[in-house]
């Protein structure tokens, strides 16, 4: 069947009563992975956009706002973070915003799908320019067996750059992953995970909370941030640690050597700011 160059992507979610659309120009590429089917399509608005089993994945003009909250503030709340892990990310613009840190010694990117890096630096080269840094590691294997198998202690953050709590990411968001996760984090350690719409997904933030401290988190905070092509507009990520996570390295953000279209130190201080019918959490 021909393309129609009038269509529109629609992710319509049953569950939460919600529709997002997109104009298309036309479809890149459509293929069926092992795993997962992979659409990519030039849009009228957003620039070129990945769609993984009919959901959005990431966007030409909105990606940056996902990739610097996912990464930076992470890494300034480290007192010294030099190896990082990032479970999934496969369009690597996590990993491009971790290795702006100089002091990263060592970034590993674990994504069960390597078609989804292909296509990434086919597509979406903009987000790959980091893959070739010697310090960067790409690895396509399971993630949840990586992190059971890491040493202990032998990480400072950990990045879950994963899809929605759903079949086979639902068990990324267990207490038996967090479990895994603190034993291989060290003192100081710090995990970061999507948490998704904190409008839609009030439930799931406080599944995620519960399980964290379970797993031996003493400490959880929320960060807050847009995200138009995600469910509702408004999307977050959870840190989970044993150190005050309210506390970061204020004067490197504000003096930070690279340039980001979002974060900053005063985006960071914000994004912690819990609104009144979350605080209950």
């Amino acid at each position: 069947m021909p393309f129609d160059p009038a269509s529109w992507f629609t992710e319509a979610i049953d569950e939460t009563g919600t529709a997002f659309s997109l104009k298309l120009k036309r479809k890149l590429h459509e293929e069926q992975t092992p795993f997962q089917k992979i659409e990519i399509f030039e849009t009228e608005t957003f620039g070129r956009l990945m769609v993984i089993d009919g959901c959005t994945m990431v966007s030409g003009r909105d990606n940056f706002l996902y990739h610097e909250m996912m990464s930076h503030p992470a890494l300034f709340t480290h007192p010294a973070p030099r190896r990082v892990l990032i479970i999934g990310g496969g369009d690597c613009g996590t990993l491009r915003e971790v290795l702006r840190h100089p002091e990263v010694e060592r970034a590993q990117q674990v994504d069960i799908d390597e078609r989804v890096t292909r296509l990434s630096e086919q597509y979406f080269p903009e987000l790959c320019e980091a893959n070739g840094d010697p310090r960067a590691e790409l690895h396509f294997a399971d993630g949840i067996e990586w992190v059971d198998k890491a040493a202990a202690g032998s990480l400072d953050v950990i990045i879950v750059d994963s899809t929605d709590p759903v079949g086979p990411g639902e068990v990324l968001f267990s207490e038996t992953f967090y479990r895994h996760c603190r034993r291989a984090l060290g003192e100081d350690g710090i995990l970061v995970q999507q948490s998704e719409s904190p409008l839609l997904h009030r439930e799931l933030l406080q599944d995620m909370y519960r399980r964290m401290r379970a797993a031996g988190f003493a400490q959880q905070a929320t960060l807050h941030f847009p995200q138009p092509i995600y469910p509702s507009g408004w999307w977050s990520a959870t840190l989970a640690g044993n150190r005050d996570l309210r506390c970061f390295r204020e004067q490197d953000a504000a003096q930070k050597s690279f340039a980001c279209r979002y974060y900053n130190a005063d985006i960071h201080r914000g994004a912690l700011a819990v609104p009144e019918f979350l605080k209950d959490l």
